[in-house]
């Protein structure tokens, strides 16, 4: 008898099968991105632009984490969707084991180094002396003490939802992303810690959500492949290369994100602490719309890998139709709004008129372009989902830090401070250009193929 997983993957209607998989995960995106917003706004409630200020420069520190933990958690879901789809469950459990354990073995090295190294990196990324200390503060809870269970929560959520358990996964990153808006006020203003309070709330919250995981897979342990056993984990079949370079797309947009935010932020901090604080609070608003096109795409990858590798083309074809219009009309939504309601939106972050100035005026810019991330977020998903690598790094590597820094740098010469913010909508448009050029041949051949494998489906 079939499993409900394994129904909705093949038999239920394309529609319901690709909204009962994204809705939860854009949900969860969704309170991700209110949660992260949460320290910037609870901490600008403060008054203080050089603490607001700290949080921005820290946090493409803190991306590295999400960085770690697409890398495991994408090429590790990509690898037990597809070997499930042919019936392979030694190889998925195997697949999860090995992306458990050595996810969490690379977050404690970073969390070590980084703290060892804070001396140097932080002066670097355009910490000064007005906002080493408060760096200091966050990067020790959030990421000495955080990066395990920030990358483990987030690693267990793509392993969850592999097996299409989409609303289980998801609940456990709403909850981590609920009890951490709920403990922001609790340490910042009632313990009166601040910078440090907002910092540890984070890093309870993701330690709960961590447990959630472990509990829930612990219970399902004989109804799930999602494998914590010593025994199965190897380096053998094939597993780590396959997971490393299918999630390395998803990982390399994560660390070559942290190198984009560490160079606006560098050369923000030329200008002043509250432009740095403006662009800070305008990417977090826009992350609103990056988080929508990502809980899109990735819903939908089990549901994607699962139906092509078992030669499904036609059900393949028909997820990726919905799946776009979903996450355009949304997008697009989204962008609209973003960008008409700018200053009250800035300002509910911070009251202060230099800083709210450049924050509605960078969202205006960087927001024009989010209908183009739904495009070459779904391209790079679905090319991971079906177990390509040259596609999806090439897009990703595109996205963040192959054009924009470039157009930073180039664009600060020429237009100032607002001219670094442009390089962000320009790189997204040129990144979508060259998506629909490398999505077109795969969809022809899927076209091509369709008719002969899907005979007598």
């Amino acid at each position: 008898m079939k499993t409900k997983e394994e129904i909705l993957f093949e038999e239920a209607s394309i529609g319901r099968a690709v909204l009962s998989l994204v809705i939860p995960t854009i949900i969860s995106q969704l309170i991700t991105v209110v949660y992260n917003m949460a320290d910037t706004f609870f901490i600008g409630q403060i008054g203080d632009r050089n603490q607001v200020a700290a949080v921005s420069l820290c946090m493409p520190l803190f991306i590295f984490l999400t960085g770690f933990a697409n890398l495991f958690g994408i090429g590790g879901a990509s690898l037990m969707a597809r070997s499930l789809g042919t019936g392979d469950h030694a190889k998925a459990k195997k697949t999860a084991a090995f992306s458990i354990w050595t996810a969490a073995a690379i977050a404690l090295l970073y969390g070590v180094a980084l703290f060892l190294l804070r001396g140097a990196v932080l002066p670097a990324i355009g910490s000064d002396e007005e906002t080493y200390d408060f760096c200091c503060q966050y990067l020790f809870w959030t990421i000495t003490i955080g990066a395990l269970p920030t990358v483990l929560n987030q690693t267990l959520a793509h392993l969850v939802r592999s097996e299409g358990h989409s609303s289980q996964a998801s609940f456990g990153v709403a909850l981590g992303g609920i009890l951490n808006i709920a403990f922001d006020p609790l340490f910042i203003f009632a313990f009166r810690l601040e910078i440090a309070g907002a910092a540890i709330a984070t890093m309870i919250s993701n330690a709960i959500s961590c447990g959630y995981y472990i509990i829930l897979l612990l219970k399902k342990r004989n109804a799930t492949d999602i494998s914590f056993a010593p025994r199965n984990y190897t380096w053998k079949a094939g597993i780590p290369k396959e997971v490393f370079w299918v999630g390395f797309p998803s990982c390399l947009m994560n660390f070559m994100g942290v190198l984009s935010n560490v160079t606006v932020n560098k050369l923000m901090s030329s200008y002043s602490n509250a432009a740095i604080a403006g662009i800070g609070v305008a990417k977090k608003i826009d992350m609103l719309s990056y988080a929508i096109a990502t809980g899109m795409s990735q819903g939908a990858l089990p549901l994607i890998g699962y139906n092509y590798s078992a030669g499904n083309l036609r059900r393949t074809k028909a997820a990726l139709k919905t799946d776009f219009l979903f996450s355009f009309c949304t997008t697009l939504v989204g962008t609209i709004l973003l960008f008409t309601c700018a200053r009250p939106v800035v300002q509910a972050f911070i009251d202060d008129a230099e800083t709210v100035s450049y924050g509605q005026l960078f969202q205006r810019i960087i927001c024009i372009t989010g209908p183009c991330i739904s495009v070459t977020m779904l391209a790079i998903t679905t090319f991971q989902s079906v177990g390509k690598k040259v596609q999806p790094a090439i897009l990703s590597l595109l996205r963040k830090g192959g054009l924009d820094i470039p157009f930073m740098l180039l664009l600060n010469h020429f237009g100032g401070v607002n001219g670094i913010v442009w390089a962000t909508p320009i790189s997204d448009f040129i990144a979508m250009i060259v998506a629909i050029c490398l999505f077109v041949p795969f969809w022809k051949k899927l076209s091509e193929k369709s008719p002969v494998k899907d005979q007598g489906r």
